[in-house]
């Protein structure tokens, strides 16, 4: 189902540099777009995409949300999981909305919390291939685990990942479940709460516990059924 197009495009080139408006970009399985500061592999967050109503609804300059899609639709509307086709190479799956932070209230005092889930929609790269202005999206009716938009319950969904007898540091708990490192200082009273069955399965960095450290690059493969998601499996059914 078509659902709308891409209205503009950009990149960013490092965490001090501005999003830059760019002709094109190349979207690189797994990891995100090729260039961009956000590509990760290890990230829920690779990319964003940022509604075009939002813009107009607020009266924001271009970039204000720092989009690296801005779209004509409305974002706060789509769905974690849902897996979408943009123009005829990429597809993207969706992960969760975009919290407003605090940047936005530097543009416009009081912007982050007047916008709430229109901020945008965070997302993975499942199948590379190039985007530019003007490409259609089409939901492609795939659909894929979804993510929570609060980050306690995505830190639950990582932990709850954790094959047995192995660990995860706070800094690489922070990052698959797409938070700040900053939010580190929180998980140990954060975890503690949740109770015995999650003693331990998160560590500081640096003390040995004498486990195998999970670096997650699992996490994002796994698929309704408890299947692995293969990226060779979309070429092949292109192919059919």
């Amino acid at each position: 189902m078509d659902i709308g197009r891409i209205e503009g495009l950009a990149m960013r080139a490092s965490l001090a540099s501005p999003p830059a408006r760019v002709d094109g970009v190349r979207a690189a399985a797994g990891v995100g777009l090729e260039g961009d500061v956000y590509a990760d592999a290890l990230s829920p967050r690779q990319l964003l995409l940022a509604g075009t109503d939002a813009y107009d609804a607020f009266a924001l300059a271009p970039l204000t949300l720092r989009e690296n899609l801005l779209v004509d639709l409305d974002t706060s509307r789509l769905t974690s999981g849902t897996v979408l086709q943009v123009g005829a190479q990429v597809q993207l799956r969706l992960m969760f909305q975009c919290e407003a932070c605090g940047h936005l209230d530097a543009h416009r005092p009081g912007l982050s919390g007047r916008i709430g889930t229109r901020r945008g929609m965070l997302a993975r790269v499942l199948r590379g291939g190039d985007m530019r202005p003007g490409d259609r999206i089409h939901a492609t009716g795939q659909l894929l685990p979804p993510w929570s938009d609060d980050w306690r319950e995505r830190i639950v969904q990582v932990l709850d990942a954790l094959p047995p007898a192995s660990v995860v540091t706070y800094k690489r708990l922070a990052q698959l479940a797409g938070v700040a490192s900053t939010y580190c200082r929180a998980f140990p009273g954060m975890i503690a709460r949740l109770g015995p069955r999650y003693a331990g399965k998160a560590v500081p960095t640096q003390p040995d516990v004498g486990l195998p450290r999970w670096d997650g690059r699992e996490l994002f493969e796994a698929m309704p059924g408890g299947t692995v998601f293969d990226e060779r499996l979309l070429v092949a059914a292109d192919a059919a």
